[in-house]
């Protein structure tokens, strides 16, 4: 290694930590996308009394839906750019949008214009801005990358605790236009700042202190793969699917939480409102916690723990009708579950193909997340109209973690066949 390169990685090792540091704000103020049941019901009335119709936050859910499944696209798209520019400006650009979606709801005179400003505007602003912060900041830790990207995806998620109290007090102040408004200002100005502290990554990038280890036996990651290649891996399926699978049942809790409380337990709104804060709280705490043990034991044994782990959570909301403490047990390891798929996965995809493309790769890893947001609400909410319960949902949820847990098996095989 040249003295020119020694010197930079030991200025950028210093570095990185800011550069994390910035990343988790950027995220944090992103991740006020899941305050939008907040926005819903009161600006659902102001578009009633607007338009002379009869709007409820239900009616309105369409705009979340689109909202929290089209990121991927420029997820992606912001990857190839990030190739060419750097992550600072795509990242500036995601924070401007989103801000800007915040902006256009707070002027919106009807539905379109809240899809056209969260579904649209919003949705693909995250994908730009939340795809290249994970994906750089986990190429900056290849020592704790595991732990990092649990960090990095935990200051997204804990936004949904944030935000919420946030936008209930601007809003029973100056209304929910104003508060949509002072909201979208804000972010765009802190992402703004912090997105100037962002530094790409070099792909030759080795922290002071830290030797690669030698590939391990059923470790097929060694050398860096781009998407294309990526795509022509039969392993990349069994990942994206396994995905899928890991983050469908916590979608399907997530979307109905608070219903399921009332629901199934007999709560009341105010008790199933903190449910909601709680499996926020726990899904944040199981993204931290599964990227550290990831670095300890190795992504896919912890994604192996984490679905078994899931199989008993769900059979414990199967049979909490009635019981507070077995409800709040069950929802709590499933919001750990749920975040442990999205803490460990960027390390375990840049793992498994290398850090040079994760950007990409990642992104398009990331459609398996996507498929299950749009999947499990609608899962959940086609067996309740069928069946008038919640239960046959979650049978339905362990045989998907079932699945997945037989993919974490096949993908071992795979990997060891590969090595």
């Amino acid at each position: 290694m040249s003295q020119n390169v020694q010197e930079r990685n030991t200025a950028l090792t210093k570095k990185r930590w800011l550069v994390l540091a910035a990343s988790c704000l950027i995220n944090l103020c992103i991740g006020a996308m899941y305050a939008w049941s907040v926005f819903a019901a009161p600006m659902a009335e102001e578009l009633s009394q607007l338009n002379g119709v009869t709007l409820t936050a239900a009616s309105l859910s369409i705009v979340f839906s689109i909202g929290n499944g089209d990121g991927f696209i420029t997820m992606i798209a912001g990857g190839f750019i990030t190739e060419k520019l750097g992550p600072k400006w795509v990242i500036f650009a995601g924070g401007v949008l989103f801000g800007l979606g915040f902006i256009v709801c707070g002027l919106a005179q009807n539905t379109g214009m809240l899809i056209v400003g969260f579904g649209l505007l919003c949705g693909l602003a995250m994908g730009l801005a939340y795809g290249q912060t994970i994906s750089n900041s986990v190429k900056f830790f290849p020592d704790k990358a595991g732990l990092v990207g649990g960090i990095a995806t935990a200051s997204y998620g804990i936004s949904s605790v944030i935000v919420p109290p946030v936008g209930n007090m601007l809003i029973s102040q100056f209304g929910v236009r104003k508060a949509f408004i002072f909201i979208g200002i804000f972010i765009v100005i802190v992402v703004g700042i912090c997105s100037q502290f962002i530094v790409k990554c070099p792909a030759d990038f080795v922290p002071d202190g830290w030797n690669p280890p030698a590939a391990k036996s059923g470790a097929t990651g060694a050398a860096d793969k781009n998407w294309k290649e990526m795509l022509a891996t039969p392993i990349f399926y069994v990942m994206i699917v396994m995905l899928f699978l890991g983050a469908v049942f916590g979608m399907m809790a997530i979307s109905q939480a608070s219903n399921i409380a009332q629901s199934m337990v007999g709560m009341t709104p105010a008790a199933a409102a903190i449910v909601v804060s709680v499996l926020a709280l726990f899904n944040t705490f199981g993204r931290i916690l599964c990227g550290y043990i990831s670095d300890r034991i190795g992504r896919i044994n912890t994604l192996t723990g984490v679905l078994c782990l899931a199989i008993a959570a769900l059979g414990m909301l199967y049979f909490s009708e009635g019981s507070v403490v077995l409800f709040y047990i069950g929802i709590c390891m499933i919001g750990v579950c749920f975040g442990a798929f999205m803490g460990v996965y960027p390390g375990f995809t840049a793992g498994q193909f290398g850090s040079r493309n994760s950007s990409i790769n990642y992104a398009i890893m990331f459609i398996g997340f996507s498929a299950a947001g749009i999947a499990g609400p609608m899962i959940v909410s086609k067996m309740l109209a069928a069946t008038g319960s919640y239960r046959p949902a979650f049978l339905l949820a362990m045989v998907m973690a079932v699945c997945g847990l037989v993919l974490s098996f096949v993908y071992r095989a795979m990997a060891k066949k590969n090595a």
